[in-house]
């Protein structure tokens, strides 16, 4: 289903949020679906949980609608969304929603960056009470995930204190590291705000993590595509996040998520190629992704049941992987 709701106190040219928002439907062949195209939800799941997707800048967020695809047939409702915004000045772009003067040294952490994640949850709300959603909403479990920019605008915002919903927070290709311009020290890692679950994916070939090196130090090349990552789950993570995943693929590059691949926009020319299949890619990020969000959604965890079982079938595509269970409850 699509929605659009309001953006407020935004500057021109971003008013709106267009929405696309997947479910798992069952068709009936009635004459309302037939004439509407609104197919009601399956019942079968019971209340589901949600991600919201945060997507990478100039990314469409169809390109993300395999994973959500793939995720509402395992009973999780996704959110994907576009935003068209001049965050950086003179440059409109399709955005996550972020606003950049809270990411600066002076004024971070007073609030949350994410412009967007407020006025999605107030929407989710609305699906809860009327609608084809209904009752069908665990919003309890809303799950964070992102996208590049995005994945780091996710990882910076799960903080239950601004979006008590959150349960969860996931990114693919994206890190903490704090840009020089916004007046931070060179090579620094932000804490993620929160103890909630994280998972942070990303891949060798990421070409745009590496040949973005230099905002973070000048004395930084684009030799190491995962460092960011890995400094981030070293550094960033709060020893109380329970758990907390490090998953980096031998294969994949910074738009391994995306599918199919748009050339046209973004910065996909600063990437480096994938080295194995990208469906192969794709179908272990579907797995690690359903399963991290099965796992947050669920109302124990313990440390035995986790991402092993995937990474071990995939041992072939698999960098490494890293999991700290300090808790074996969230």
């Amino acid at each position: 289903m699509f929605r659009a709701i309001s953006l407020n106190e935004t500057p021109s040219p971003s008013t709106t949020i267009s929405l696309k928002i997947y479910y798992p439907a069952s068709y009936g062949d009635s004459d309302q679906e037939r004439n509407t195209g609104v197919v009601p939800a399956a019942k079968r799941f019971g209340r589901m949980p949600v991600i919201i997707m945060m997507p990478g800048i100039n990314v469409d967020p169809y390109c993300y609608s395999w994973l959500a695809k793939s995720l509402a047939l395992a009973g999780i409702v996704t959110v994907c969304y576009q935003i068209i915004a001049e965050e950086m000045p003179g440059f409109t772009s399709l955005t996550p929603g972020l606003d950049i003067n809270l990411l600066r040294a002076e004024n971070y952490g007073e609030q949350s960056s994410a412009t967007a994640i407020g006025p999605l949850l107030a929407e989710l709300h609305a699906l809860q009470q009327e609608g084809v959603l209904a009752g069908m909403l665990d919003l309890d479990k809303v799950i964070l995930g992102g996208h590049s920019a995005g994945g780091t605008g996710a990882l910076l915002n799960a903080n239950r204190q601004w979006y008590p919903e959150i349960c969860g927070v996931f990114s693919y290709g994206a890190h903490t590291g704090a840009a020089t311009v916004l007046g931070w020290p060179e090579n620094t890692i932000l804490s993620l705000p929160d103890t909630l679950p994280v998972l942070i994916i990303g891949g060798l070939q990421d070409g745009v993590i590496a040949n973005s090196a230099k905002r973070y130090s000048e004395n930084n090349d684009n030799s190491n595509a995962t460092e960011p990552l890995e400094r981030t789950y070293q550094l960033a993570v709060d020893d109380g996040c329970v758990p907390a995943y490090l998953v980096l693929l031998k294969d994949a590059n910074h738009f391994s998520l995306v599918y199919p691949k748009d050339q046209s926009t973004g910065r996909p020319f600063i990437d480096f190629d994938e080295t194995a299949s990208g469906q192969s890619i794709r179908h272990l990020l579907r797995d690690i992704i359903r399963t991290f969000v099965e796992k947050c959604s669920a109302e124990e965890q313990t440390a035995e049941i986790g991402l092993t079982p995937v990474i071990h079938d995939n041992l072939e595509l698999i960098h490494r992987y890293e999991s700290s269970t300090k808790n074996s409850k969230v």
